[in-house]
């Protein structure tokens, strides 16, 4: 069935990345679901950490002398979302298991299936993938409409879930895999550093693999808050408490089992190499705005680290859309604003600042 087929409108709306600072609400062409391909009308799309460091003009995004920008504007952002299913390609429903009025989500990463990491089905770390809302092929949410190419990644979403909790799956499959990584067990006391979004969906998934003690960090009290929400035991602010001497106080000076980054800032990472115990495991997950400088001493010869990067959510969308209906994260709490997708600059603005809000969802 094509889109024409469905009575859709020609044009839509849809934020457009043309560079740093330059994102603009433009009229576009609404895409078209072609063979194998699933045409979705957005309802919800939320504004990640790495939709800002890319407007911010991180490196990574843009380029520096060292290597090239991932982002290739002009381009539609965004890659947490959640859509209904308008139109479908030629096998895209019986492949997917979707039709149409269903709610669907696509993974964020568009994996190209044939290099040596698809076929080992490392598909996530795939060395051609695209994530949704930076490259050509695979087009982002800021948008009424949104195409999922042939090769990506759906899945059916119950409409049991809110268009607020469902827009949260894309980060919670990312906090799950970063946990997944921490290798976390029994008694373990567990430090999670950053509560945004993403360190929140951390610190409830933790919560499910019951350490002996679960700690959250973060600058801003408000979310400390919402980490004992989410199963935090204790809450620290290193902006007031000395963190590292507290955690050397509460495990009789060795230090915690495991720590996972996820503030995405420098002091973070130092800070946890500070914290952490001789032979435990420090997850690093942010996307960093600034290279980090640390003693890799500690690493090796001093604490002899195991030291597990973490990228995206493989394997984890039914984990988090079974964590979202068994409500084990208080979404309420985490999504603090809807804006309609015309105000996406206020939405930018107020996740660039950190202070005000939690997760900014942009409602086409």
């Amino acid at each position: 069935m094509s889109a024409e087929q469905i009575g859709l409108p020609e044009t839509m709306q849809a934020v457009m990345c043309h560079g740093p600072e330059d994102y603009r609400l433009e009229e576009v062409k609404v895409p078209q679901a072609g063979p194998g391909e699933v045409l979705v009308r957005i309802l919800g799309v939320g504004i990640c950490a790495s939709d800002i460091k890319c407007y911010a003009g991180a490196a990574l995004f843009w380029g520096d002398e060292q290597r090239e920008g991932y982002c290739e504007a002009p381009v539609i952002p965004g890659h947490e979302f959640i859509g209904e299913v308008v139109a479908l390609g030629a096998g895209a429903g019986q492949k997917y298991g979707l039709a149409l009025g269903d709610h669907a989500i696509s993974e964020q990463i568009v994996p190209c299936g044939k290099c040596r990491f698809c076929k080992r089905g490392q598909y996530w770390m795939c060395q051609f993938g695209d994530v949704y809302g930076f490259r050509q092929r695979a087009v982002g949410a800021m948008a009424e409409y949104m195409r999922f190419p042939a090769d990506a990644l759906n899945y059916n979403v119950p409409k049991t879930l809110k268009v607020e909790e469902a827009v949260y799956i894309e980060p919670l499959s990312c906090s799950i895999h970063a946990v997944q990584r921490a290798e976390i067990e029994f008694g373990d006391t567990v430090v999670v550093s950053g509560c945004g979004p993403l360190g929140l969906g951390m610190v409830a998934a933790a919560r499910l693999r019951n350490p002996g003690c679960l700690v959250a960090l973060d600058v801003v009290d408000s979310r400390l808050d919402v980490a004992k929400q989410c199963g935090a035991d204790v809450v620290l602010n290193p902006a007031k408490d000395d963190v590292i001497a507290e955690m050397l106080k509460m495990t009789d000076g060795y230090g915690c089992d495991v720590y996972i980054e996820a503030a995405g800032h420098p002091a973070s990472v130092v800070q946890g190499l500070h914290m952490i115990r001789k032979l435990g495991t420090f997850v690093e997950f942010s996307v960093m705005r600034e290279p980090v400088t640390a003693d890799w001493t500690i690493i090796g010869d001093t604490k002899e680290l195991n030291i597990h990067g973490s990228h995206l959510g493989p394997y984890c969308y039914p984990l988090a859309i079974d964590m979202l209906v068994k409500r084990q994260v208080p979404v309420g709490s985490i999504v603090t604003h809807q804006l309609p997708l015309a105000e996406y600059q206020q939405g930018l603005d107020l996740v660039y600042s950190a202070r005000d809000s939690l997760k900014v969802m942009l409602v086409p």
